[in-house]
């Protein structure tokens, strides 16, 4: 009788988090899949006889959708250009505090780190009145200097760097924080040792702090990337995916088809295609990670 209930306390303290994930998780993921193959709108949430199974459909009109390949290329290019910023920015920052002595520098790590835990929709509105075209900070500086004011969110190019420029900025406190335990844990006789033979500064950061965060890179890499495939709340709040579709990401796509348009299954259909793309992209990078090991 003792042997058995040892065998099942495990599971009793694991099964209010499985219950949990499966109701708020597996579930809506497996009815998210069944109504992708429907053609559910509002008149399907008011009568259910009203929806139709279409099969494939959904997926077939939305890869061909050119404000979907729009999306999707815009979400590529915020990946190419935002993950490296956020990784080298992060990691460098990181670098920098942790070689800090004064008592400024813990100043700093909250700084740097307050972005992070800010509300978005209240930054969001602050960096628009900085993008300002004519009453924004940015170009009255750059007409200070007698520059030409630039389309911050008014040209489609632009408008995309511009977000970059934000995101980077709110995601580099998180991924701080995360170099930083980690460069904690690694061991000060390396670095001593490194010192009696005569390393300089930048040496040791090459030779001994930056392979030891292998883990910690591959890791915020990954997090990273997943997060700018899923880039959202910035485009939503300052350019609902204006000017000309320039800034509209995948996931803005699925929102509007979901829930501006009333195309659920069109919309759930676009949503496991980005899912999709998410594991790929993350099985390649495991994949990459376990031949740099081996």
């Amino acid at each position: 009788m003792k042997g058995s209930s040892q065998k099942l306390a495990p599971y009793l303290f694991i099964g209010p988090s499985i219950i949990l994930l499966t109701l708020f998780s597996l579930l809506p993921i497996l009815l998210a899949l069944v109504i992708s193959f429907t053609d559910m709108d509002l008149s399907g949430l008011v009568n259910y006889d009203n929806i139709r199974f279409i099969g494939l459909e959904n997926y077939k009109n939305v890869l061909i959708d050119p404000s979907f390949l729009k999306s999707i290329g815009n979400t590529l290019f915020f990946v190419i250009i935002g993950v490296p910023l956020v990784l080298l920015f992060s990691l460098s920052i990181a670098i920098l505090i942790n070689m800090g002595k004064s008592r400024a520098f813990k100043v700093f790590r909250v700084v740097f780190y307050l972005p992070s835990v800010t509300n978005v929709v209240a930054v969001a509105v602050v960096w628009s009145y900085l993008y300002n075209p004519t009453l924004g900070l940015f170009n009255y500086v750059l007409g200070m200097m007698n520059l030409d004011p630039v389309p911050w969110l008014t040209d489609p190019t632009m408008a995309k760097i511009s977000l970059i420029l934000l995101a980077v900025w709110r995601g580099i406190g998180l991924n701080m924080i995360i170099f930083i335990a980690a460069i904690k844990g690694i061991p000060g006789s390396y670095y001593e040792a490194a010192q009696l033979d005569g390393a300089n500064t930048w040496q040791q950061i090459r030779y001994i702090t930056l392979p030891q965060l292998r883990y910690a890179i591959f890791f915020v890499s990954i997090t990273t990337m997943i997060g700018w495939l899923q880039f959202f709340e910035e485009p939503f709040v300052m350019t609902k995916g204006k000017p000309l579709d320039g800034t509209l990401s995948a996931s803005l796509f699925i929102y509007n088809n979901g829930f501006q348009f009333s195309k659920f299954g069109y919309a759930a259909a676009g949503s496991f295609i980005l899912f999709f793309a998410i594991i790929a992209v993350t099985l390649i990078q495991f994949r990459l990670q376990n031949k740099t090991e081996s």
